[in-house]
């Protein structure tokens, strides 16, 4: 059982860890639990702007009625948010706390466990250390500061991460017509974020950045995306993108649905960001489409990376290009196709799907000239001649895939990718009386292999 808010001493005598969250602009400890974890501390950790806040707070310049100090000044840690994988930053702070006098009290920015510092304390020292008092998050600043609601936000943090799994997600979030919050990071700012978001064609959505939201220099800047791709952030500053959503009257998306007596919770048509389309669901010239079967192996031998570039030459129907921008939101998929009835198709297709393809006309491997490079090949036309010159012309570790039907081209193109297996299905299909047969489909070869 937890001590009367204003107790000094620790809940628990495993409970050395406290963790509060505090504002830049509010000096007081405003939690009575949080003041008296701060008063019974030993060891006072944070960045330099949480430590201005422990110094007025230490100086009595905070409400009246504060829990009274520690006997001695507290021992102080500083870690710098600019570099968190040098010395000084946060992850060699954690391995400093662990010989530090305790008990211990980190003071972090808005809500510690909301992309914060508990998830990294907690797996260090363990859950049963730690005593949590959270302060406001700098989302739910920034959606109150532009009077939204975010229930059904699409929050992404970046920091200390690759950007392109943050762009992927954050991409589907704005297709999906949901409010989204990039948290921000020196390699990853906000307008390299917005450009990233301008590249997939949202440069004119309105968004808003946000600088050291909550403290004495806050900052903010608005328009859209296509402007705020030019907005610089001073290094070490906190800083967030938010693209609000286009609709103020949606519906909120619920966290959880509860089903009917007896329903099986079966999904009753594909995920938004699925691949499976049926053939019935994509315009096509005849023959000129690659069944779902045969694009599920063709997907997991392609392997489309969650940002980079994808051709698709010989689209044909441009399947194989649309169910990797379904699968990965932040790729640029690029089809390439010399006819012109099927690049028609190719859009039509897009456009029904909501997905953004680039449709080239013309001949591979011709039409390949000035295309960015590949990270990411299907060859689904063409032969194995225009496979050999893609192989020639794609640059190493580029990963290729081709679909062939028959026997002597796919033992070629076995033979230059390294990899060759053959798809055989069979449909299922009604007989009169209520049973099931099997009819074979003709059989393709799936080549495959990265470029050495």
């Amino acid at each position: 059982m937890r001590e009367p808010c204003g107790a000094s001493a620790l809940p628990a005598p495993g409970r050395w860890l406290g963790v509060v969250g505090v504002q830049p602009d509010e000096p007081p400890i405003r939690a009575p639990r949080g003041a008296a974890l701060l008063a019974a501390a030993a060891t006072v950790v944070g960045g330099p702007a949480e430590l201005a806040v422990w110094r007025a707070w230490h100086d009595g310049r905070s409400q009246p009625g504060r829990a009274a100090p520690a006997e001695r000044d507290p021992a102080l840690l500083c870690f710098s948010r600019s570099a968190p994988g040098e010395p000084g930053g946060f992850a060699a702070t954690v391995e400093a706390i662990a010989e530090a006098a305790r008990p211990v009290c980190v003071l972090a920015s808005g809500d510690p466990g909301f992309f914060g510092a508990v998830r990294a304390l907690a797996t260090r020292f363990g859950r049963d250390a730690l005593e949590v008092v959270p302060g406001v998050s700098s989302v739910a600043l920034a959606f109150a500061h532009l009077a939204l609601p975010w229930d059904d936000a699409v929050v992404v943090s970046a920091h200390g991460r690759s950007p392109g799994p943050a762009l992927e997600l954050a991409t589907a979030g704005v297709r999906s017509g949901r409010s989204v919050a990039l948290l921000a990071d020196p390699q990853a700012t906000p307008a390299a974020l917005a450009a990233g978001l301008c590249r997939r064609g949202f440069g004119d959505r309105e968004g808003a950045i946000f600088v050291e939201l909550g403290g004495p220099d806050e900052t903010v800047a608005a328009g859209p995306l296509a402007t705020l791709r030019n907005q610089g952030v001073a290094p070490g500053q906190r800083a967030l993108l938010v693209i609000p959503s286009a609709a103020l009257d949606r519906e909120p998306v619920p966290s959880w649905t509860a089903l009917p007596s007896g329903a099986s919770g079966a999904p009753t048509s594909s995920p938004p960001g699925g691949f499976d389309l049926p053939v019935d669901s994509l315009a096509y010239q005849r023959g000129q489409v690659t069944k779902p079967e045969v694009r599920a192996v063709v997907l997991a031998k392609l392997d489309p990376p969650a940002d980079g570039v994808c051709w698709d030459v010989g689209a044909g129907s441009g399947s194989v290009a649309l169910a990797c921008v379904r699968l990965r939101p932040g790729l640029r998929a690029f089809a390439i196709e010399r006819d012109p009835a099927a690049t028609a198709d190719i859009t039509a297709n897009a456009t029904a799907l909501g997905v953004e393809v680039a449709v080239v006309t013309g001949e591979a491997p011709a039409a390949l000239g000035g295309l960015p490079a590949p990270d990411c090949v299907f060859v689904g036309g063409g032969g194995t001649p225009v496979l050999e010159a893609v192989w020639e012309q794609v640059p190493p570790g580029t990963r290729v895939v081709a679909t062939l039907a028959a026997l002597a081209r796919a033992e070629r193109a076995g033979a230059l990718l390294g990899n060759l297996v053959q798809v055989q299905v069979s449909s299922g299909r009604p007989l009169p009386d209520g049973a099931w047969r099997l009819a074979a489909e003709n059989p393709v070869f799936v080549a495959w292999g990265a470029r050495p």
